[in-house]
């Protein structure tokens, strides 16, 4: 089996050394495929998993006079396998050992993701219970529009990472998937039974059908995802790099002791991870773009693909690998205002109560462009004076003659609102 790397990051999956031995397995097991039907002496394949090695230095060394690295690694690996080294890579081309590695790779970065996926998604579900009930204004168009919960807005966060986590999961497969078929996919020098065996036991599926390379509409399927994933980010560092502002100051990042803001203005106090995680979505969207390109190819194969693809797998894995991680911390140490919150509620007085008002005015009948324009005369007494809303509902002739006035002083309340708050947690599976 595949030696495991030995450090945790993602970036380990990423590194010469992972990927020359991976190369070393999937050479090794085809070897042994090869000799269980008979196609190379049994000794030979044996003598290749006892003897067979690399050093990463010496390959780069060869690769300087062959302009090659598939036949640089081949070559040094030969160095420590004597004569049953003929037997590498035999039938095979350099796809063959390059497409499958990476699928061994991407699988493994994935696994990756999903952990952090759910990690991220337990904090948020912990913060969103905690302010399940804390009001604070709802926004539509960065204008006041009606009470929300902080709770309601972590859920919808929540959620939304749970559609990245299908996402994630459902591409998975599609990206597991290895060759081992030929120049052209067509095994003509190399039994089905070989690529069978190497995909079976790196865990990857062989592909049904392929060219010199594994089709590249699947690699850019993950790379949509990573895209989705860094947007997704993105959306929320912004939400709360907004809720920040000064003049809204609803929640603010950690702000460590000794920490610094600003090298001019000692008050500073700036959203910088935030405003962090929107950069790097920047990147993870682009790679995407470049994932894209990547499909087009000419016939069975060119490698106007190979550069690209050596620069956007790692970086997109440990870029979104890295933004995961940042915004789990943000969320678990995010500074949150309740009392804040409850003054922006207030700015309006009352001005988020006018769809209730507007909805049972036509309930008891009233028609509604007339409901709408006696709403809005109240509303817009209050956007141009100091009364609040519900003074001004109950001096217009038309609303309270359908809602006595103690009736639209009842329906002036944030429990209206949140009738629903613990219905929606629970379809959430966060009750």
């Amino acid at each position: 089996m595949i030696e495991r790397y030995t450090l945790p990051e993602m970036a380990a999956i990423w590194t010469e050394q992972r990927k020359y031995e991976i190369w070393l397995e999937i050479e090794t097991l085809a070897c042994e495929a090869q000799a269980e039907l008979g196609h190379i002496p049994k000794e030979d394949a044996q003598t290749i998993r006892a003897k067979a090695k690399f050093q990463l230095a010496e390959i780069m060394e060869i690769e300087k006079r062959t302009n090659h690295d598939v036949i640089a690694f081949l070559e040094n690996v030969a160095g420590y396998v004597g004569p049953a080294c003929r037997w590498m890579h035999q039938g095979m081309t350099s796809s063959d050992v390059l497409d499958t590695t990476l699928a061994v790779q991407t699988a493994e970065a994935s696994d990756i993701l999903l952990k952090d996926l759910r990690e991220l998604r337990e904090v948020i579900a912990k913060r969103a219970k905690e302010f399940k009930m804390t009001p604070m204004i709802g926004r539509s168009h960065g204008i006041h529009a009606e009470p929300i919960t902080f709770g309601l807005k972590l859920a919808l966060m929540y959620d939304e990472f749970g559609r990245a986590l299908e996402r994630l999961e459902q591409v998975q497969p599609r990206i597991r998937v290895g060759k081992i078929s030929g120049a052209v996919g067509t095994h003509a020098h190399l039994d089905p039974h070989v690529e069978e065996k190497v995909c079976k036991t790196l865990g990857l599926t062989p592909a049904t059908l392929a060219t010199q390379v594994v089709q590249r509409d699947r690699h850019a399927e993950f790379h949509t995802v990573l895209a989705l994933i860094a947007s997704s980010i993105d959306r929320w560092a912004t939400e709360f790099r907004h809720l920040q502002r000064t003049e809204v100051l609803e929640v603010e990042e950690y702000f460590s002791a000794g920490q610094k803001g600003s090298s001019a203005m000692p008050h500073k106090r700036n959203p910088i991870t935030g405003e962090k995680l929107s950069g790097l979505a920047r990147l993870v969207r682009g790679n995407a773009v470049a994932a894209l390109e990547n499909v087009a190819l000419w016939h069975e194969r060119d490698i106007s693909h190979s550069s690209v693809e050596r620069v956007i797998f790692p970086d997109s894995c440990i870029l979104v690998n890295y933004m995961l991680v940042l915004l789990r911390k943000l969320v678990d140490r995010l500074i949150v205002y309740p009392d804040n919150m409850k003054r922006n509620l207030e700015i309006t007085r009352g001005l988020y109560h006018s769809q209730t008002i507007l909805l049972k005015l036509t309930e008891r009948g009233l028609e509604r462009k007339t409901a709408y324009e006696a709403v809005q005369r109240a509303a817009m007494k209050t956007w141009q004076g100091d009364k609040p809303l519900l003074e001004n509902l109950v001096t217009e002739e038309e609303i309270t003659a359908k809602i006595p006035p103690a009736e639209i002083a009842a329906l002036c309340s944030l429990e209206h609102h949140f009738r629903w708050v613990d219905d929606t947690f629970r379809k959430l599976g966060l009750a």
